[in-house]
């Protein structure tokens, strides 16, 4: 646009500078010859007043000295010849008598007063007649003697027709050639514009596809000029300080991770080997071998150790299955009947099962999928203890080339504040658990390139839905 710009501004210019010049030339050309018409005319009329003649030469005698005269001298030199007396009064004029009256019979005071003034006697006025531009001269008309007798006044209409001609086949040939570089302009412009911007183009997408946590590929481009090669090599550098960074990160994330890891389980560990403990040290306290109920406290004792076992063991299943996340052993599988299958699988005669196709074959890992929709219905009956009459409802839908489960209930919900933090470790809204099965879920069906999202509402209930491509 800049190339465009410049050139267009540039002819308009050009243009006007060429009126203008034509103008300044064809005004000094026609005040120039004006001049020489009126020195011609003044030697003409100097001719017949010095030649013998009846008359005198005086201011009153000059109407009658150039009675005739006039119409010959104007006839050869082709413009109107007006003589006034020195008080600018009109006393013979070159016009023919029907066209007479619009000659003014007085010159103006002010042209008398610049004519007094002007060093050579002379005033130049330059104004429109009837639309067409008269030049007027007036100089004086002087006797042998150099004394002035009289007022010599030519009117010429200059003949711009050839001039404006030249000056319109010239701005033409100049329009042409403009015309012819402004297309070469609009070409170049184009071609480098194209390779600028096709450089800038790849450093754009590349740089709009740049993540911390991901690689990232450098640019390469060949041929490009000084400032794009400056740029990718800045780019460049970037992507090496980005990687280097992003492994830090990582690094750092891994550890805060595995450090908050050991913490939880820790934590969860601790719970049940308190009252352990506290058992044992009661019963140690109150043994007796010659207790006749010896026995039952031992068994009770051994079954609240094993009921600890039991729950340590289940954290540590937990943890393990969070923290391995088992490789998937894809198989052809009957999407709707491992669904229905893993439903059956609980009691409850307020869970119920819908599907809109009988059967859909995709390749996904079948305990992963028993995994996902088990681990949910589980939180839907944690969030329907204390409703009156419970509803669960697990659906299959099948979509173009995705299948949607949904799984809704009619529980307490789930609170706004928190709502963002339900897909992270360790969070969890029961009394009991440790937070990992949502964060889980998400895990395995994101590594299947699927969704889960979810709506809830307060004391209505909440609806999980998940898409997985088939």
């Amino acid at each position: 646009m800049s190339m465009i710009l410049l050139i267009v501004l540039t002819s308009v210019l050009n243009a006007g500078l060429t009126i203008f010049q034509y103008r300044e030339q064809a005004e000094d050309y026609h005040l120039s010859k004006l001049g020489r018409k009126e020195e011609a005319v003044k030697s003409a009329i100097n001719y017949e007043l010095t030649r013998k003649t009846t008359f005198s030469v005086e201011t009153k005698n000059l109407p009658y000295i150039f009675h005739e005269e006039i119409y010959q001298i104007a006839d050869i030199h082709k413009l109107d010849i007006n003589i006034y007396d020195l008080e600018g009064k009109l006393l013979k004029s070159s016009r023919s008598s029907f066209i007479k009256d619009s000659l003014p019979n007085q010159v103006s005071k002010k042209i008398l007063n610049e004519m007094a003034r002007n060093y050579d006697h002379r005033f130049i006025d330059e104004k429109l007649d009837k639309d067409e531009e008269l030049i007027s001269s007036y100089t004086y008309i002087t006797d042998n003697k150099f004394k002035p007798i009289g007022i010599l006044n030519l009117q010429y209409y200059p003949d711009n027709t050839f001039q404006e001609k030249e000056l319109k086949e010239f701005l033409s040939r100049l329009s042409a050639v403009y015309l012819v570089m402004l297309l070469i302009a609009i070409g170049t412009a184009y071609i480098l514009s194209s390779y600028i911007t096709s450089s800038l183009q790849k450093v754009s997408d590349k740089i709009s596809q740049t993540r911390l946590m991901k690689r990232n590929t450098k640019i390469e481009v060949k041929d490009a000029s000084e400032e794009i090669s400056n740029l990718i090599n800045s780019y460049n550098n970037m992507v090496d300080i980005l990687e280097e960074s992003a492994e830090k990160l990582a690094k750092s994330e891994r550890e805060h991770a595995w450090r908050e890891m050991a913490k939880q389980v820790a934590h969860e560990i601790k719970n049940p080997l308190t009252p352990m403990r506290l058992s044992l040290q009661s019963f140690e306290q109150k043994f007796d071998p010659k207790d006749p109920k010896i026995s039952e406290k031992v068994s009770e004792l051994i079954k609240v150790l094993i009921q600890q076992i039991d729950l340590m063991s289940s954290i540590a299943s937990a943890f393990s299955d969070f923290a391995k996340m088992p490789t998937q052993q894809k198989e052809q599988l009957d999407f709707v009947q491992v669904v229905k299958h893993a439903v059956n699988v609980f009691t409850e005669d307020y869970i119920s099962f819908n599907s809109d196709v009988d059967s859909l074959w995709v390749e996904m890992d079948k305990n992963q999928l028993t995994r996902i929709v088990t681990n949910l219905i589980n939180n839907a009956l944690h969030a329907v203890i204390d409703i009156k009459k419970p509803v669960i409802k697990v659906t299959v839908q099948a979509l173009s080339q995705a299948v949607k489960i949904t799984i809704s209930d009619n529980g307490k919900g789930i609170e706004d504040d928190v709502k963002d933090k339900v897909f992270e470790p360790k969070f969890t809204t029961k009394s009991s658990g440790m937070g990992l099965g949502l964060p889980m879920v998400k895990n395995i069906i994101e590594n299947y390139n699927g969704t889960i999202t979810f709506t809830s509402k307060i004391n209505k209930g909440t609806s999980f839905e998940i898409i997985l491509p088939t």
